[in-house]
C-alpha cells in the first residue's frame, strides 16, 4: 500500500518497496525521505516478508528497503531470500540492532548499505537509498554498454585483439580466437608474441610487433605487407589491416588494439586477375601484353649470345567458315585443339601466344640462323593441317605463317610483330599454308593501309557513317535499360567495312578524334529524338579510345554536345577499357572526377582482359564493369571454368558497381547470369546492334520474353 504522504501528483523517480511490520517505525522511515534533493520516492509499504516477495514478483521496483526482523522471517534468512527473488534489485537494510558484525555480514551477503533506525535522518536515509538506485543504474548501464561493445566485436569480420601496456593480450573477439587458434581465455595474460606470431610471407622472417610501432609512433599503423599470422596449430593464413594505440582519460597509452582479417581470398582473386590479364583465357596461352615482355627480353639477351630472334605471325585459313558453320563451341575447341599443338612444336625457352580471334604469334627466343624458324614454322604447319577431332567433326584447317628476324627485320616487339603479320599476308596471298619471311618490298598491307586512312578522312564529309544501337537488358525484369552506339562504315565502293579493320587505322592517323566526337553527338541526338517521342533510356553508351581519352578537350567537348542536345549528362556512359584508364592513372583519375561530378556515367570496357586491378576501382570512380564476351563464351564451352566471370560478378556487388555481360548468346549463359546475380547483359541472344528506327521498335515491344525464357 501507498504510505500517507507519498507524493501522488507528479510521477515519482523511483518505485521502493518498504517492508517493515512496525508502523511507527514505517513513518519515521518515509518522514526520513522527504529531502527532495534526493528524491522524490514513490515507496510501496508491506509488514510482511512474503508480502514483499509477491509485489516483487509484479516487477517494477528499483530498490528494496528492509527490517530484517519480520514476522514471517527473521535475520539473515530474510535478507537471503530477498536476493533470491530480486538478485538485481538493490537492498538498503534499515535495523533496529547496532551490531557491527551484522552491518558487515549483511554487506557480504548481498546488501547495498545498512543503516539503523537510530540514526534515521532526512538527509542520511535520502541520500543512501539516491546513492544506492543511482549506483546499480549505474552499473546496469555499464554492463549493457559492454555487452553492446562485446556483441559489435563478436559480429564483426575482423579479428580483434587488446593488450595491455606491457604488451600482454587482454582480449580477444571471436574472430580473432578462430583465426589465432587462442581462447580468450587461454590468451589472457600471454604476451602477444605468444598468441599473434606474424613473419613476412616472402622473407620468411619474424615480422615486426604492430603495437610496438603503434605504441612507439602514437598513431594507427598498418601490417607488414604480406603478412602471414601462423595459427597455434601451425597453419598459415595471410592478413591485412592495422594497429592503434589504447589511451586513458589523461592521454596516456594503456595498450594497444589490433584488428585484422583473412585476406586468402582477395589475394588468390588478384592472383588470379593478374594471370588472367597476361594469358589469353580460351587457350591459357600467354597474350599480347606477355608476348612483347618476353620478346624484350629475348631481344635483350640475343646479342650476348650471338643469336637471332624470331618472330611467327601465325593466321588460320577458313577459321570463319567452321566458326559460323558450326558454331562458336567448336571453333573454340578448335583454337585450344591447334594451340596444343603449336606448344608441342616449340622449345621450353620459346613463346605460343594467342593474340585474338585466330591469329596466333609465337617467339623462337634464340635461334642459330633463319632456316632454323623455316624448320619450326614447317612442322606448324603440318601439324595444324592434320585433322582436328572434335565431337562428332574431323575439323580440317591451314594456316599461314609470316616470319620476322631481329635484328634484320627490326628492333623491337611492336615492330617485329608488324612485320612478321605483313610477311603473313604475303603468305595468304600466295595461295595460304605457306611461310613467308618479310621482306622489305611487302608494301601491301601499307598500301591498303593508305587507301583506308584516305577513304576514311573523307568518309564523315560524305555522310558515310551510321550509328546501330545495342540494347542493354536487365536480368531480373527484362527491360532494356539502355543501348551501347556502335559505328558502321559503309565503303561507296567497297560496301560495308568492319569496325575491326577501320577503327585502329582511325585511332594511328588521329582520325579518331573527329570520328569520336560525331558518334558522340550522333548518338545525343538520337537520345534526344527519342525522349521527343516519349521513348526512355536509362543510359546510352559510347565508347571513348585510348586517344580521345587523352585529348585535352575531351571534357569540354563532352560537356559542350551534353549542352547542346539538351540531353541529361546521367543518361551518357562513356566506356573506357582498363588499359586506357591504367596508362596514366593519375591524370585518367582527375578526368574521371570532372565527368562523374557533372552526372556522366563511367563503365570499364572489357573488364578482365587487361590490368584488372583492385585498386583502380577504388581509386577510379567507375559505376559499371563489363565483362568481356570471351569469358561469358566460357559458360557454355566450360560450365566448371567460370571463376572469373563469378568473381567479378563478386567484386562489382561488393564494390557497389553495376555488373554488364557483353557478347551474350546463348541461353545456358542468360540462367548462368541470373543465377549468379549479374546485373544486365548485352548480345546477340537478346538482338543485334540495328539502326535507330528498328531499336525505337524494341522499346515500344520489348525483349521480356527472352529474359523470362532464360530465368
Amino acid at each position: 500500500m501507498l504510505l500517507p504522504g507519498a507524493n501522488r501528483m507528479s510521477r515519482p523517480n523511483s518505485n521502493v518497496l518498504l517492508i517493515e511490520d512496525n508502523p511507527a517505525d514505517a513513518k519515521l522511515i518515509q518522514e526520513a525521505l522527504t529531502d527532495t534533493r534526493f528524491g522524490p520516492f514513490q515507496i510501496e509499504w508491506v509488514k510482511s516478508l512474503s508480502d514483499g516477495l509477491e509485489r516483487l514478483r509484479k516487477g517494477r521496483i528499483e530498490a528494496i528497503l528492509a527490517d530484517l526482523l519480520l514476522p514471517d522471517s527473521q535475520g539473515i534468512e530474510t535478507l537471503d531470500r530477498l536476493v533470491r527473488a530480486a538478485p538485481r534489485v538493490p537492498i538498503l537494510v534499515v535495523s533496529g540492532s547496532d551490531d557491527e558484525d551484522i552491518a558487515s555480514q549483511t554487506v557480504e551477503r548481498g546488501a547495498q548499505d545498512y543503516v539503523t533506525k537510530a540514526h534515521l535522518n532526512t538527509y542520511t536515509l535520502s541520500r543512501a537509498l539516491r546513492s544506492t538506485i543511482d549506483r546499480k543504474k549505474a552499473e546496469d548501464a555499464l554492463f549493457t554498454e559492454k555487452e553492446r561493445a562485446q556483441v559489435t566485436l563478436n559480429s564483426i569480420g575482423d579479428g580483434v585483439l587488446c593488450t595491455d601496456s606491457s604488451g600482454n593480450i587482454t582480449y580477444l573477439n571471436v574472430v580473432a580466437e578462430k583465426m589465432t587458434g587462442w581462447s580468450r581465455q587461454e590468451a589472457s595474460g600471454r604476451p602477444l608474441a605468444d598468441v599473434f606470431q606474424i613473419v613476412d610471407g616472402v622473407t620468411r622472417q619474424v615480422a615486426r610487433n604492430p603495437m610496438d610501432l603503434a605504441v612507439l609512433q602514437n598513431r594507427t599503423v598498418g601490417l607488414t605487407p604480406n603478412c602471414i599470422l601462423i595459427r597455434r596449430d601451425g597453419s598459415e593464413s595471410p592478413i591485412e589491416d592495422s594497429a592503434a594505440p589504447i589511451h586513458d582519460r589523461d592521454g596516456h597509452g594503456t595498450g594497444a588494439v589490433i584488428v585484422f582479417h583473412d585476406v586468402s581470398a582477395a589475394r588468390s582473386m588478384s592472383l588470379e586477375m593478374a594471370r588472367s590479364a597476361q594469358h589469353d583465357f580460351l587457350t591459357g596461352l600467354p597474350n599480347r601484353m606477355l608476348l612483347n615482355d618476353r620478346i624484350g627480353h629475348a631481344i635483350m639477351s640475343a646479342p650476348r649470345h650471338a643469336k637471332k630472334v624470331a618472330v611467327l605471325f601465325l593466321d588460320l585459313d577458313g577459321f570463319k567458315h567452321i566458326n559460323d558453320s558450326l558454331g562458336h563451341t567448336i571453333g573454340d575447341k578448335l583454337l585450344q585443339s591447334i594451340a596444343k599443338r603449336l606448344v608441342n612444336c616449340i622449345r621450353a625457352s620459346d613463346t605460343v601466344s594467342r593474340q585474338g580471334g585466330d591469329e596466333f604469334v609465337v617467339l623462337l627466343s634464340e635461334v642459330e640462323r633463319s632456316e632454323n624458324a623455316a624448320i619450326t614454322a614447317k612442322r606448324m604447319l603440318q601439324v595444324v593441317a592434320q585433322p582436328h577431332p572434335i565431337g562428332p567433326h574431323d575439323l580440317h584447317i591451314t594456316t599461314s605463317i609470316g616470319v620476322s628476324i631481329y635484328p634484320d627485320d627490326g628492333l623491337d616487339a611492336e615492330t617485329l610483330i608488324k612485320n612478321a603479320d605483313t610477311a603473313m599476308y604475303q603468305a595468304k596471298e600466295s595461295g595460304r599454308q605457306s611461310c613467308q619471311f618479310f621482306k622489305p618490298a611487302m608494301n601491301i598491307r601499307a598500301v591498303e593501309r593508305q587507301s583506308i586512312e584516305g577513304s576514311l578522312r573523307r568518309a564523315l564529309e560524305r555522310r558515310e557513317f551510321a550509328l546501330h544501337y545495342q540494347p542493354k537488358v536487365n536480368l531480373r525484369t527484362g527491360e532494356i535499360t539502355g543501348a551501347e552506339a556502335l559505328i558502321r562504315w559503309t565503303h561507296p565502293i567497297r560496301g560495308p567495312v568492319s569496325p575491326a579493320e577501320f577503327i585502329p587505322i582511325a585511332e594511328e592517323c588521329g582520325l579518331i578524334l573527329p570520328i569520336g566526337k560525331w558518334v558522340l553527338r550522333e548518338a545525343c541526338k538520337q537520345v534526344r529524338a527519342w525522349m521527343d517521342t516519349g521513348l526512355r533510356l536509362a543510359t546510352i553508351a559510347v565508347n571513348i579510345s585510348a586517344m580521345e581519352f587523352r585529348d585535352e578537350h575531351l571534357l569540354e567537348g563532352v560537356f559542350a554536345i551534353l549542352k547542346d542536345t539538351g540531353v541529361d549528362p546521367r543518361l551518357l556512359e562513356l566506356e573506357l577499357t582498363e588499359s586506357v584508364l591504367m596508362k596514366r592513372a593519375d591524370l585518367a583519375a582527375s578526368v574521371l572526377q570532372t565527368l562523374r561530378a557533372k552526372g556522366v556515367q563511367l563503365a570499364v570496357d572489357d573488364f578482365g582482359t587487361g590490368y584488372s586491378s583492385l585498386s583502380y576501382l577504388r581509386k577510379f570512380p567507375v559505376d559499371t564493369l563489363k565483362i568481356d564476351q570471351s569469358f561469358i563464351r566460357q559458360i557454355a564451352v566450360a560450365p566448371r571454368d567460370t571463376t572469373i566471370v563469378t568473381a567479378i560478378i563478386s567484386m562489382g556487388r561488393s564494390l557497389g558497381l553495376r555488373v554488364v555481360a557483353e557478347g551474350v548468346e546463348k541461353e545456358e549463359e542468360v540462367v548462368f547470369l541470373q543465377e549468379n546475380q549479374c546485373d544486365e547483359a548485352q548480345g546477340y541472344y537478346f538482338s543485334p546492334p540495328v539502326p535507330p528506327q528498328q531499336f525505337a521498335k524494341l522499346l515500344e515491344t520489348g525483349i521480356s520474353e527472352k529474359v523470362a525464357c532464360g530465368s
